[in-house]
């Protein structure tokens, strides 16, 4: 520990990761997936996501199964004077330090950034919260909170009804996605410096930034964007229209798209019709066109459109069921999923998007039970490497 036989991008890099729930345990997932040593580090009660259920899998919390992989777990409670000592020369000897504790909590455990890099110079320390360290540093950072007070909400849903969250915790994965790229950047920066340096992210600013072009079109345009449904403010059509069977997504994204949309439903006659010359025109005149639009594709099944529309170069595709998505995933060769772990332990999980031409990622662990590798660390931690 850390292995040395795994030929991963990060091999050879350790992270501890003192993170729980989503963000940090999303983002130090991915790293581990591409080869670094990553030491969860959990209170005596565990990661909150391990009593997050249903679903399960046989008691395990699926929540949880979905982002821990090629994890070593160790039970410290940082209370207790011997246990606190372990995390801290865990700490001392990480590459990479990951947290997402109230802003401040950890200075009383010398494990806060100005602490630590008197101890570890070279650490990279990466701090995640709900609000930053300001005046919102006492919120709590619950991915649905963000979702409400960012603005996100009111932008999904009918605009007739009242504002819907996503159906995942869509900003706690981009934040973990942000942590990520700021490690991986403090990382490629301190092979010139020899210096580490604090990386913070929080779930608000993220959310803000993950909203592109909604958000982009208050501060650029003074423009506040309101619920549209499935319809997009700037593009039509790009959204839901109704096939013989039920709702296909359509989309065309420029004039050429719209050509080759009009060809395959056999109505070229609305590619020279003024009304629709453009995309601001066809947005514009969107409530002109989507009958126009509705009344051949109802004439054939989702299945044939796509089909048709896909040979053209037009972008569509069936609205799935979660089973459905991954299977269609698995029809186009993507093999989206993966078996991490061996025998009675393998646990299938969802595949790292991300290939590489000279590395590959490793499913090697699958996600540890609680406090499963505590023994293993400590020895570890104490300087008897293995």
């Amino acid at each position: 520990m850390p292995s040395a036989q795994w030929n991963g991008p990060l091999s050879g890099l350790v992270v501890a990761d003192f993170s729980r729930i989503l963000a940090g345990p999303y983002s130090t997932m991915l790293l581990a997936d591409m080869g670094a040593e990553v030491i969860k580090v959990e209170g005596p009660g565990g990661d909150d996501t391990r009593t997050w259920v249903p679903p399960v899998r046989g008691e395990v919390s699926t929540y949880y199964l979905s982002i821990n992989r090629n994890k070593k777990s160790v039970v410290l409670n940082l209370k207790d004077d011997d246990d606190l000592a372990v995390a801290r020369r865990i700490a001392d000897r990480a590459d990479v330090f990951i947290e997402n504790f109230r802003p401040g909590s950890l200075s009383k455990f010398g494990l806060n950034y100005a602490a630590l890099a008197e101890r570890n110079p070279g650490v990279i320390y990466a701090s995640i919260s709900g609000f930053g360290t300001g005046d919102g540093a006492g919120f709590p950072g619950y991915d649905l909170m963000v979702q409400a007070v960012s603005g996100l909400m009111s932008l999904t849903g009918s605009p007739e009804g009242p504002p819907y969250r996503a159906g995942i915790s869509v900003f706690d994965v981009v934040t973990g996605l942000h942590a990520t790229i700021g490690i991986l950047a403090a990382l490629n920066a301190r092979n010139d410096t020899g210096k580490g340096q604090h990386v913070e992210v929080n779930l608000l600013s993220s959310a803000l930034s993950g909203l592109v072009n909604q958000t982009g079109a208050f501060v650029a345009g003074d423009n506040v964007p309101t619920r549209m449904g499935n319809a997009h403010p700037s593009l039509f059509p790009y959204e839901p229209l109704p096939a013989a069977d039920g709702d296909i997504i359509i989309i065309a994204g420029n004039d050429g798209q719209f050509t080759r949309l009009c060809d395959v439903l056999g109505t070229p006659e609305l590619v020279d019709d003024p009304r629709f010359a453009t995309n601001a025109d066809r947005t514009k005149n969107r409530e002109e066109l989507r009958p126009l639009l509705e009344k051949p594709l109802r004439e054939r099944s989702k299945a044939e459109w796509f089909e048709r529309l896909i040979a053209a170069g037009v972008a569509s595709g069936p609205i799935n069921s979660i089973a459905e998505g991954v299977g269609f995933a698995e029809r186009l060769g993507l093999e989206p999923v993966v078996e991490v772990g061996t025998g009675d332990s393998m646990v299938p999980s969802i595949r790292n998007p991300i290939t590489f031409s000279e590395n590959r990622l490793r499913y090697e662990l699958p996600p540890p039970k609680l406090g499963e590798h505590t023994a293993e660390i400590r020895a570890w931690a104490a300087g008897e490497d293995a």
